[in-house]
C-alpha cells in the first residue's frame, strides 16, 4: 500500500489535512484494489476470487458508492477592516 499510494509515499505531497479525508482517501483506495483491478496470478479481482462480486466494477461504479456530503451553513461574512 505505501509504495502505491501518493498519500504514504511522501510527507508533502498529496497529504491529508484532516483525518476524515484521510479514511475517505484510504477507502477508495481498498475498494479499487479489491473490485477494480484484475490480477495476473488470480485472473480475477481479489472480491470475485472471495465470491463477493461477479464483475470486475468500474470507477464510475465504485464514485456512485460516494455518498453526498451534507450541506453546512457558513457563518458570518466578516469584513476585514
Amino acid at each position: 500500500m505505501r509504495m502505491s499510494m501518493r498519500r504514504f509515499t511522501r510527507l508533502t505531497n498529496a497529504f491529508s489535512k484532516k483525518v476524515a479525508n484521510h479514511e475517505c482517501a484510504i477507502a477508495l483506495y481498498f475498494m479499487h484494489y479489491n473490485f477494480g483491478c484484475i490480477y495476473k496470478t488470480m485472473r480475477v479481482t481479489p472480491a470475485m476470487e472471495a465470491g463477493i462480486s461477479d464483475h470486475v466494477w468500474s470507477l464510475e461504479e465504485i464514485a456512485r458508492l460516494v455518498a453526498e456530503p451534507a450541506a453546512q451553513l457558513r457563518g458570518p461574512y466578516k469584513k476585514e477592516p
